[in-house]
């Protein structure tokens, strides 16, 4: 099964690493992807033990969310590499919620602490 996050690998050679565990995103994109993976799987521990505690309030329910994610999209990223703190990337996240499909556009910020990548927040682009 191709892996949601639009590298073109598998899903258990890409993505599930993150998700089970068994490796750590080197890269703010990586953490991108791999967040955009665990939405589309509706995988929300993933998403709460990879979102900044400063942001998160720990609380986050995929059960009744009715979307279909439908590809993914970086555009850009500045900063964000193994050997950086902070980083940000640019993406656009297709889905479909109610027979209606949709664009997300939007900038996030990343930081890296204790050799670790966490989602902080993300700003809408129009």
């Amino acid at each position: 099964m191709p892996c949601p996050c639009g590298t073109k690998l598998e899903y258990q050679d890409c993505c599930e690493l993150y998700h089970k565990g068994e490796a750590k995103p080197e890269t703010a994109e990586q953490l991108m992807r791999s967040r955009y993976s665990a939405f589309a799987k509706k995988n929300e521990q993933y998403i709460l033990d990879t979102w900044h505690p400063s942001e998160n309030n720990g609380e986050i329910d995929l059960k009744k969310d009715l979307t279909w994610w439908l590809g993914l999209v970086i555009l850009n990223t500045s900063l964000g590499q193994a050997g950086d703190t902070t980083g940000e990337v640019e993406f656009v996240a297709s889905y479909r919620l109610r027979k209606k499909e949709y664009k997300l556009h939007e900038r996030s910020s990343f930081v890296k602490e204790d050799g670790q990548w966490f989602y902080v927040d993300g700003v809408l682009v129009k």
